[in-house]
């Protein structure tokens, strides 16, 4: 019998934080980006996932990006703490559009705690040793290639497919390589409002595609107001709001569409946004993201 289940955490708002799933997006805002997320989904579901993310991106130079990403996922009787570093170096193609590669690495620290499930066989030796602090080193890489209202990337947070742990072939537990595809355009609806639709593919060798397509407006530089679909899977809404000049706040709610949606009170994502820079704050930025 085989199973598959999500790898990787899932972000409704990762355009927000776009070097969480392509390291050659850092630095290509010309901002300091600091950014917190906080996921909570399946809310209601005993054991549901939660994740945190911190990440920070800056430009050091007109061509080069840095930037760190750091995350918690909990799920169920597991935790795991990620931490990524992150190079991204851009060349200009014309006036308007710019083409950057970006690398990363770093590590994973895995751990399962047995005691906190519930088992079919209490006895099986399998479930008699914790998995203590398992390190799983990561190495990413990505293209994104941008200008003032469009974007494109291709990318994946770690080349490696490792197994979490192999007692016995039955409880092989593999991270496979991610895939993501990436893009998104601005349209100008006047002076006042701003329009983006975007999408995230993410392709996972041997499962079904994933799908998230998202539209995004922007009313007055202050207000964002959208939604996203992700295929097979839940709906969202979203809403964001300019604090200051240079804090963003963002929110969404997501709505199981499959059967999933009988044992669980849907999924809460909060975003802040902090960015500094010698140009206009991102909120005023014509590029939308």
């Amino acid at each position: 019998m085989a199973a598959t289940a999500q790898q990787e955490p899932d972000y409704t708002q990762y355009m927000y934080n776009t070097m969480v799933v392509n390291p050659a997006y850092a630095g290509t805002s010309g901002l300091l980006n600091i950014t917190g997320t906080f996921r909570s989904q399946w809310t209601g579901f005993d054991g549901a996932p939660e994740t945190l993310n911190l990440g920070v991106e800056s430009p050091i130079s007109d061509r080069v990006g840095l930037g760190i990403n750091m995350m918690r996922d909990k799920l169920g009787p597991s935790d795991e703490y990620g931490f990524a570093a992150n190079f991204a170096y851009t060349i200009p193609l014309n006036e308007k559009i710019k083409w950057s590669f970006g690398l990363s690495g770093g590590l994973n620290v895995f751990n399962v705690d047995f005691t906190k499930g519930t088992y079919h066989d209490g006895d099986d030796p399998l479930l008699m040793n914790n998995i203590n602090n398992q390190i799983l080193g990561i190495i990413g890489a990505g293209t994104y290639v941008y200008s003032d209202n469009w974007y494109l990337g291709l990318s994946t947070p770690n080349f490696f497919s490792q197994k979490y742990y192999d007692d016995v072939e039955m409880a092989v537990n593999a991270d496979e390589m991610h895939l993501y595809l990436i893009g998104g355009y601005v349209f100008d609806l006047g002076g006042t409002t701003k329009f983006k639709p975007a999408f995230l593919l993410n392709y996972v060798q041997d499962t079904p595609l994933n799908a998230v397509v998202t539209a995004n407006f922007l009313l007055f530089s202050k207000l964002t107001l959208g939604a996203a679909y992700e295929i097979d899977a839940n709906v969202s809404a979203l809403a964001g709001f300019n604090l200051t000049r240079d804090l963003f706040l963002g929110y969404s709610y997501g709505y199981s569409t499959t059967d999933l949606n009988n044992y669980n009170n849907g999924t809460h994502e909060i975003i802040l946004k902090f960015s500094l820079g010698s140009k206009t704050g991102m909120s005023y930025s014509p590029r939308f993201f």
